[in-house]
């Protein structure tokens, strides 16, 4: 959620069920832009994979025009069935302070009948005051945490009895990933619903590497995971999802994962190390700050009361 909202309400913005080509461009050039001025993503890698390949069962896209101008977009993905609809918004930095933002806003309560979640990525002044504005309340804090990967020296790992650990054969591991990611995350509104196609879509993008997808087993079955990511052009290499099956967890595989994938970062001679997690996972803030993490900065959600 990025807006500076001070002037009255726009006109209402248009909502699709998928974006052409060209919508997509437009779109993609808004998130540029509002990137370069806020110095990070308005809206989450989820949320800008899904504005391409047509439609998506409860994603929408609404898309604020000012004199055939798209001036501000918003993504409503209405997929959990027990938490609210959950949206990502951006007005382009040339138009702020004129009311998008709040129209986008009050545009979400309505498609979402008032039960609505928003992220605001960086939790900037701006979102933080069109919260207030729409009437949302802080419900959830998301750290990203970040360590140095050189001039540290990384713990070797000490994998539990009977695992071993290889890399992802894309294809032959897909489904049974799938559902050692959903039990792990069956807590987690996003992580836990990823299906074949949203798997898809990560193993397209031009920064997957099955080399950098470490996966757990023990006795034939997977029990853990660690996927890394490498940002080339940030020189960030990535805890991108980290997870362990329920019965697995406490017997120090977590950490083991960790270890081996920021192992693996290292060699690829990043400089540093990122991860996202909520802040009230004391356990995992607990277990990364020993691994020499701290926080960088806070994406925050809100949502309504209702």
């Amino acid at each position: 959620m990025t807006s500076d909202d001070t002037a009255p309400m726009a006109r209402a913005p248009q909502t699709l069920a998928e974006l052409s080509p060209d919508q997509a461009d437009a779109v993609g050039d808004l998130l540029a832009a509002a990137a370069r001025a806020d110095g990070r993503q308005a809206v989450s890698e989820q949320g800008r994979l899904q504005l391409r390949g047509g439609p998506r069962e409860g994603v929408s896209h609404l898309l604020l025009y000012a004199d055939d101008e798209l001036v501000g977009y918003a993504q409503l993905q209405d997929t959990d069935p027990v938490e609210a609809p959950a949206a990502e918004l951006v007005v382009h930095p040339a138009h702020r302070g004129r009311g998008h933002g709040r129209a986008l806003g009050t545009a979400l309560l309505d498609a979402s009948g008032r039960r609505l979640r928003v992220w605001a990525h960086g939790g900037h002044a701006a979102a933080r005051h069109l919260s207030q504005v729409l009437g949302l309340t802080l419900f959830r804090e998301l750290r990203q945490m970040r360590r140095p990967l050189t001039g540290f020296d990384l713990p070797d790992p000490v994998l539990p009895e009977g695992v071993t650990v290889r890399t992802f054969v894309p294809g032959e591991d897909d489904a049974a990933w799938l559902e050692l990611n959903a039990e792990a995350f069956a807590h987690h509104p996003e992580q836990g619903s990823l299906t074949q196609r949203d798997l898809d879509d990560r193993k397209a993008e031009p920064w997957f590497d099955p080399d950098g997808f470490f996966l757990a087993e023990r006795d034939g079955r997977l029990i853990g995971f660690h996927w890394t990511k490498v940002h080339a052009e940030e020189q960030l290499g990535e805890v991108y999802v980290l997870g362990v099956r329920p019965g697995s967890q406490g017997g120090g595989l977590g950490k083991a994962l960790t270890v081996i994938g920021l192992r693996h970062l290292a060699g690829q001679g990043l400089p540093t190390a990122m991860l996202y997690v909520d802040a009230d996972n004391k356990a995992a803030v607990s277990v990364y700050e020993r691994l020499g993490f701290t926080t960088y900065e806070t994406d925050l959600m809100y949502r309504t009361e209702t």
